[in-house]
């Protein structure tokens, strides 16, 4: 007799062969999960190989979820729960399972062939290598291969079909409808009806042989999260900035071009853009990452928003022309998901290592305003707040976000349209006196004159220009006064952007400060301890330039300041140099997340 036993929340790695198909079950898995009405977040672990040899180590890939009945902000430290197609996938993948956890391994691929690519002497499943962990054995392959018997694929095509039998299996276990992933596969394949059966036959071959088999003796429900009322959507962090564009073009009535060379893992960004050119959002893919930059540039100056989206390698390359832009004082969006450095560095693994490079990056005092997401849904916001500064500032701004945020996934609040703000570009209007450089008073943005206007001629270029004329000048004074002028342009955005909110006590022993996609674990780890009656706060950081006034307040008020980071301590040496404190570093430079029991760690040794 079966039983089900409701759980509050459960973390499943999903490991394989690059061409095993794991993205795919992962992000059918999650779907279902987001339709079932759990909170989830995800965190997909590519190789960096496009395909590399079939059974190494170094050629896995991986996808983690966590879901739950309770809202979550990070895919787990840990893994309840390791299915592993694979000798590899089964050994890179222990070190995210916690101890004691579920194995669920497709024992078909022990050869010895594959034993020996993954470095084992012998079949670990056998030799006690595995004690202390619950393990399933299964015969995948073959089964799957039962499975469509009589269709009309070969071993190796009917091989492929493994991963929707492991799924079918995990939607039994977590008591998941699969009438979700039967749909998508109509849809997917309606072209190959022979495919179309296949996969169906494999999803539901491994959801009958959980529920018929005797090894599966249990099977887990975790109910719905309660959550805020409203339409939702899986989102990924790219997918999310690309709807932010649109939003931007429709609130600003702006049209937008968007130019990018491909590069990992900001490509993504490029392909979404262009299913949205009915929408005021073009796309454009340059030969190179400074032709990106400059045609972008080109479409600000013709009275679009030109935005460019790299990686670190690729900003590095934007450098000049960005420049160029702080000194021609046009709106334009460059957005960095950073990724594993330097050079080519871990280019399918996520770092916040490009901070200094977007503060200084630049010759000449070159400021620009830098804004960093904090999730795969907070790119929506982050894109769209960037572009309310960039108009009304007459600015380039850095938006930040990572590999992580690029292709995790969570539930995403669709928003009312009508609800969002209203943009207004700062333009000239013809007829009315104009210079160049004259200044707004409030915000000392200079106006936005679209070029074939009447009365609105004038000229902007790399050179210094004059104070209000715009004329080339070479004087001295008005060069430092140019200067001054830009810095302190971008200083006042902290007048018109809301400041981050305090999370905690006002005063107490520990002040976490938290940017970017540390956010999740930072507040997870933090209010943990909160409950447990340990005196500390947090505060995350959006605006990293300017960095927001009350910061200075808010860390005068603690014994201990602790900045966790995907770097070396790039914010540490900001926050250490700017308000002349020693502010603690906890920093990992590992291709992964911050880990949540690692950073409770560092704080309670800090308390």
């Amino acid at each position: 007799m079966k039983t089900t036993k409701k759980l509050e929340r459960v973390t499943i790695r999903f490991a394989g062969d690059s061409g095993d198909g794991m993205q795919l079950t992962g992000t059918q898995f999650t779907r279902t999960t987001a339709m079932a009405k759990n909170d989830l977040s995800t965190v997909p672990d590519f190789p960096a190989e496009i395909r590399a040899p079939a059974g190494t180590l170094y050629g896995v890939s991986g996808f983690q979820i966590q879901f739950s009945s309770e809202m979550i902000h990070t895919p787990g430290d840990q893994a309840d729960v390791l299915v592993a197609m694979n000798p590899a996938a089964l050994k890179s993948g222990l070190r995210y399972l916690k101890k004691g956890g579920t194995i669920i391994v497709n024992t078909d691929a022990f050869t010895s062939r594959n034993l020996r690519m993954a470095d084992f002497e012998d079949d670990p499943i056998d030799n006690g290598f595995l004690e202390g962990y619950e393990v399933f054995s299964v015969e995948m392959t073959r089964l799957t291969k039962d499975a469509l018997e009589g269709l009309e694929l070969t071993h190796k095509e009917k091989e492929r079909c493994k991963n929707f039998f492991a799924l079918g299996m995990i939607y039994w276990l977590y008591n998941r409808s699969i009438d979700p992933t039967l749909a998508w596969i109509e849809e997917k394949f309606h072209k190959k009806p022979v495919w179309v059966e296949a996969n169906k036959r494999a999803l539901r071959g491994g959801r009958n042989f959980a529920d018929m088999t005797e090894i599966f003796t249990v099977n887990y429900e975790v109910p719905e999260a309660k959550i805020e009322p409203g339409i939702y959507r899986r989102i990924t962090g790219n997918e999310a900035l690309s709807l932010g564009l649109v939003a931007v073009s429709n609130k600003s009535d702006v049209e937008i071009l968007y130019c990018s060379y491909p590069i990992t893992p900001a490509s993504d960004i490029l392909q979404h853009v262009s299913n949205y050119k009915n929408y005021g959002v073009k796309s454009f893919q340059t030969e190179d990452e400074i032709a990106a930059i400059g045609a972008a540039i080109g479409a600000s100056f013709a009275g679009n928003l030109g935005v460019t989206g790299t990686s670190g390698p690729g900003f590095a390359l934007k450098a000049e022309f960005a420049g160029l832009a702080v000194i021609c004082e046009l709106p334009l969006l460059i957005v960095d998901v950073q990724r594993g450095g330097p050079s080519t560095g871990m280019p399918t693994k996520p770092e916040q290592t490009d901070l200094m490079q977007g503060m200084y990056g630049r010759n000449g005092e070159a400021p620009i305003p830098i804004i960093a997401a904090d999730s795969p849904a907070d790119c929506f916001q982050t894109v769209y707040d960037a572009a309310r500064v960039a108009f009304q500032f007459m600015t380039p701004v850095l938006i930040l976000s990572d590999a992580y945020l690029a292709n995790g996934a969570e539930p995403w609040r669709i928003p009312d349209i009508d609800a969002i703000p209203e943009i207004k570009p700062n333009f000239a209007e013809p007829g009315k006196p104009y210079l160049p450089y004259e200044r707004d008073d409030d915000s000392l943005a200079r106006k936005w004159a679209l070029p074939g206007m009447p009365g609105l001629e004038h000229r902007i270029g790399g050179l210094e220009r004059q104070e209000n004329t715009g004329n080339v000048s070479y004087d001295p004074e008005n060069h430092m006064r140019m200067t001054e002028i830009r810095a302190e342009k971008i200083e006042k955005i902290n007048d018109f952007v809301e400041g981050p909110e305090l999370h905690g006590s006002e005063k107490g022993d520990v002040l976490v400060i938290s940017w970017g996609s540390t956010y999740g674990t930072v507040r997870t780890a933090v209010e943990q301890l909160q409950r447990a009656g340990k005196e500390i706060s947090y505060i995350h950081l959006r605006w990293l330039n300017p960095l927001p006034k009350v910061l200075d307040t808010h860390i005068k008020n603690f014994k201990e300041i602790l900045i966790p980071e995907m770097n070396m301590g790039q914010l540490s040496q900001l926050i250490r140099s700017k308000y002349a404190i020693d502010a603690k570093g906890f920093n990992r430079v590992t291709g992964q997340p911050l880990v949540v029991a690692e950073l409770k760690e560092a704080i309670e040794n800090l308390l």
